[in-house]
């Protein structure tokens, strides 16, 4: 056996030497030996394999998988390695040739780093360099190397032979070698690749072969039905070719008790605000990944999926699921998807959240098929006290943004039944709108010429007050009051400014209209406006911001109450009886329009 590898290191340096200088970085490759599923598998195993020969190498596959290799050879070299170690018994059956490629990165030996300059990598340690009075280097740690002693006599040189692929039957023996999970694999990368469209089962039947078959022919191989070794490696290389550049990395962080696969070549880790660990894109990709840990119960469970929804990074439109002992969460614009995962387990709550750019689904869906793949609780969860000492601000929630609407106005209830009168204005071009920034509604109708909406609420709603209004208009120059909105939403609660009737009819002498005379903000626009005894008889408009005309700004409008009554009945809907009273103190209006007046928020 010695002879033979003396004489397998001799052909490898006179192929070394006859090499172009203008070789490709794919002509440098590595033997694969195995996959292991384990960093500590695969490092022993990397060590019982240093035992024997050199060379020897650990990467990282990406989705929780470690190879084991040697090299780098030139091509022609590596196909002799194999070749001869093969007929050795020294490596596994089905080893094959790797490039650069299918790497993210190299664990072993430690600090090695010869994917980012593979070219280098051999110049310095490849045995094609070496001679064979030379004894190889000395691995780092406590790996064992092997020394070569000198030949009595040199090996005959021979010109290198080219590594045949695996007959039928080799392939077949070396495909009976996998197991159920690796033949799921097998028919997802295919799946991918448009060739199979049956269940995946790890069943290879007529419809897996004949994917095959087609895989095959479509990349010059014949189409026998049997994936070799190296075809296997071939379509692999394609499935993860879409993932080059997003490093992707097993990360573990004790503080939140999770480890989890994280494309750190896209993101870095930036920050930690209990409940969260966030990662922010560092590159031209923005991306963004999310660690997600806290102890809890059913209720912080739920507590959380509501506030998950009223963060930036989670659009309103996508679905949306909440069981028992977890909630998922998918948002999308036009900017980014958002998918969110978060299970409660033995009074832990932990998940992830995956930010990726609208349009690149192909690789979004890679990515989070290996985040949740791999994601694995290792106990603990974060310390509420992280992150305690980051500035505070009020539209922040752990230094997330909290969605803000494109607008927000008012409206008031008109009925019993939740039924709320706003302008037009408020719920044009709108994706959601909601009500009080918590109960979704749907736009029942627009009436365009009068500049008024019909919001019916998506889920029952009661009411405090609801608005009684005027029949006929209160006596010109008496004392009114709009409630609203004003700072749209900042208070939590409407405001009511005063003013006076100016005219019962608008500039052109428009019957529904009645012209105001007060200083109003737009997010009081929608809101009731109340003669002096609370009667409603009307709903302010908002400003023409197309008019040509500029009014002083004490110069508003309202749609009158008759107009509105006639659109309700229209509707359906019928509105309360306004009874004729006295003026009321100031304190008790605020009081009853308060109860009646709503926030409208279009998303």
């Amino acid at each position: 056996m010695l002879r033979t590898l003396l004489s397998l290191f001799a052909t490898i340096l006179l192929s070394a030497t006859l090499a172009s200088a203008q070789s490709t970085r794919d002509d440098i490759v590595w033997v694969q030996l195995e996959a292991r599923p384990s960093l500590t598998e695969a490092t022993e195993n990397i060590r019982n394999y240093a035992q024997r020969m050199s060379d020897v190498n650990g990467f990282s596959l990406g989705g929780g998988w470690y190879a084991v290799a040697l090299g780098p050879y030139r091509r022609e070299d590596a196909e002799n390695v194999l070749r001869v170690y093969r007929s050795e018994g020294l490596v596994p059956i089905d080893s094959y040739l790797a490039t650069a490629r299918e790497y993210r990165s190299q664990f072993w030996p430690v600090g090695a780093n010869q994917l980012a300059n593979p070219e280098a990598a051999l110049n310095g340690t490849s045995p094609s360099e070496a001679t064979a009075s030379q004894p190889l280097e000395t691995a780092p740690d406590d790996t064992e190397v092997v020394i070569v002693e000198t030949p009595e006599q040199p090996a005959t040189l021979t010109p290198p032979i080219s590594q045949p692929d695996e007959t039928v039957r080799e392939a077949r023996a070396s495909e009976a070698r996998l197991t159920r999970s690796e033949k799921m694999q097998l028919q997802e990368w295919l799946k991918w690749a448009g060739y199979y469209n049956a269940s995946i089962d790890g069943a290879f039947g007529r419809g897996t072969r004949g994917s095959m078959s087609a895989w095959q022919a479509d990349n010059g191989f014949d189409p026998t039905g049997v994936l070799t070794t190296l075809q296997r490696a071939t379509l692999r290389g394609q499935y993860y070719a879409v993932l080059e550049g997003l490093d992707l990395q097993r990360v573990t962080d004790t503080q939140a008790g999770i480890e989890m696969v994280v494309p750190l070549g896209v993101v870095a880790k930036s920050a930690t605000e209990y409940p969260f660990v966030r990662y922010e894109a560092n590159g031209d990709v923005p991306a963004q990944v999310m660690l997600i840990s806290q102890a809890g119960d059913q209720n912080t469970l739920f507590g959380l999926y509501d506030i998950m929804q009223t963060l930036e990074i989670v659009p309103l439109t996508g679905p949306r699921e909440r069981k028992k002992n977890s909630f998922v969460l998918t948002g999308e614009d036009r900017r980014i998807i958002s998918h969110t995962e978060v299970t409660l387990k033995n009074d832990q709550i932990k998940g992830f959240t995956l930010i990726w750019p609208a349009g690149d689904e192909e690789r979004r869906t890679r990515v989070l098929r290996e985040m949740q793949a791999s994601f694995t609780s290792v106990g603990g969860t974060l310390d509420p006290a992280a992150g305690a000492e980051a500035t505070q601000d009020i539209d922040l929630i752990s230094g997330l943004q909290v969605r803000k609407p494109q607008r927000a106005r008012s409206g008031f209830f008109i009925d019993t039944k939740g039924h709320v009168v706003t302008s037009a204005e408020a719920v044009r071009a709108c994706t959601q709108v909601t009500i009080e920034g918590e109960y979704e509604a749907t736009v029942a109708v627009i009436d365009e010429a009068l500049g008024v909406a019909i919001l019916s609420p998506k889920t029952s709603l009661a009411p405090m007050a609801t608005a009684a209004l005027r029949s006929g208009a209160p006596r010109l120059q008496s004392d009114v009051a709009v409630a609203g909105y004003s700072f749209e939403g900042a208070l939590g609660a409407p405001t009511v400014t005063f003013g006076t009737l100016s005219d019962v009819k608008g500039l052109r002498g428009e019957q529904e209209l009645a012209r105001l005379a007060m200083r109003v903000e737009p997010g009081d626009w929608g809101g009731p406006v109340f003669d002096a005894g609370g009667a409603v008889f009307g709903m302010l408009l908002p400003r023409d911001a197309q008019s040509t005309q500029q009014l002083p700004t004490e110069v508003n409008f309202a749609v009158n109450a008759d107009a509105l009554r006639a659109l309700l009945a229209q509707e359906g809907i019928q509105a309360a009886q306004a009874s004729t009273s006295d003026a009321i103190a100031p304190e008790d209006l605020t009081t009853q329009a308060g109860n009646m007046t709503v926030l409208v928020s279009c998303w």
